[in-house]
């Protein structure tokens, strides 16, 4: 192995990276945490190219740029991994403060007291530690549902752990006494690891990216775009897969059906954009009234369907007059005008043998029937042989 050949193929592939993710970023500005990263694999190259220049640089320069470089690489990554997860940002201050220590003493121990293994040891201080922290930030949300967090994770945390213990893996201090061989074995083991973990982490960040991607793409196949309650075929594949565990496991399923009453008069009064705040706004209440675990879709229209995991026939009849009650009581807004809405609701149980759309006729049924009784009513269905 070739020192600089190693350090010239890492600088090489830094800057390729940080083009390739500089122009997905540039068409995918939303993807949150992208461009942290790719200023993270910008300030590598910064570290990268500095490496190779250094016999043209002043020591002095050389040194705060390398220093500089490797940590503010590995606090925007940690700051890219907190941004992809939606948590809020640190203050910058404590980085700050922690690389412009760290450079000050490399200088230090440049200038005033020279010595290159005191820079190798600081040299890994600010990354390990912020590589650590970002696979510790990125590690959740379960393996088999976010695979790519947790391979980025092992990426970064490998990287950053190495950061930290590499002294104590090359004993520097007998490396200082045997002389320049063993600091030139040492530099081309770094190299190699260096070189190593740029590509996982540049493969681990298109992961990422890709997973984001999919996720949305997911959300816009299963979820309603107005109400982001879930669309008509994402509701009946999650009721179908909750009737059979209701069966295989005997608990009570209950399924309602929701019609908000006059929605065409609110139309023909308000526009439809009056009527799209009539909806968003109804949705809202209606969750007011559900458990984490029930499962709400809109059906199509002003027509929306509930189910309630492992509930009976009484409490789905008094979480549907809550819901009712709670609708006619308090008028939705559209432009500072308020709306008078109410809505009438058919409630039935899941029987034996029953599939998706079996349930949901019977709770239309009683939803029809409710708005043939007057509306802003609750009816429930007959269920003849339940679960």
């Amino acid at each position: 192995m070739h020192s600089p050949t190693l350090i010239a193929l890492a600088a090489i592939l830094a800057a390729l990276v940080t083009a390739v993710l500089h122009l997905v970023w540039r068409f995918n500005r939303h993807i949150p945490g992208l461009g942290f990263w790719v200023l993270s694999f910008l300030s590598a190259s910064v570290f990268g190219a500095s490496l190779l220049v250094r016999e043209h640089m002043p020591l002095v320069l050389s040194v705060v740029v390398a220093q500089a470089g490797i940590a503010v690489a590995a606090y925007c990554c940690f700051l890219g991994g907190r941004a992809y997860l939606g948590l809020r940002l640190p203050h910058h201050g404590y980085a700050t403060a922690a690389i412009v220590a760290v450079v000050a003493l490399a200088v230090y121990f440049t200038v005033g007291h020279p010595h290159p293994v005191a820079r190798f040891v600081l040299s890994g201080l600010v990354g390990g530690v912020y590589f650590l922290l970002t696979a510790v930030t990125l590690a959740r949300g379960g393996f088999n549902k976010v695979p790519a967090r947790y391979i980025f994770a092992a990426m970064v945390g490998f990287h950053g752990a190495f950061l930290l213990l590499r002294p104590a893996l090359f004993g520097l201090i007998s490396a200082a006494e045997a002389g320049s061989d063993m600091a030139q074995r040492i530099s081309q083991y770094v190299a190699l690891e260096s070189t190593v973990a740029l590509v996982m982490i540049a493969f681990g960040t298109l992961l990422l990216t890709n997973e984001h991607v999919t996720t949305e793409l997911r959300h816009l196949a299963e979820m309603d775009s107005l109400t982001n309650v879930f669309n008509r075929r994402a509701y009946l594949t999650l009721l179908d897969k909750a009737i059979s565990n209701a069966q295989r496991t005997r608990q009570g399923l209950p399924v309602l059906a929701l019609d908000l009453d006059h929605f065409k008069k609110i139309n023909d009064t308000w526009g439809h954009s009056g009527g799209d705040d009539v909806l968003r706004q109804f949705v809202a209440l209606a969750q007011q009234c559900l458990r984490k675990e029930d499962v709400m879709g809109r059906l199509g229209g002003e027509e929306f369907a509930i189910f309630l995991l492992n509930a009976d026939g009484q409490g789905a009849e008094a979480v549907a007059e809550r819901l009712r009650a709670l609708v006619e009581t308090q008028p939705l807004r559209s432009d500072h005008h308020a709306i008078p809405v109410t809505v009438s609701i058919g409630v039935a149980l899941c029987t034996r043998g029953d599939s998706a759309e079996t349930v949901l006729k019977r709770a239309d049924a009683a939803m029809y029937l409710a708005k043939q009784n007057g509306r802003n009513r609750v009816e429930v269905a007959e269920s003849p042989v339940p679960i």
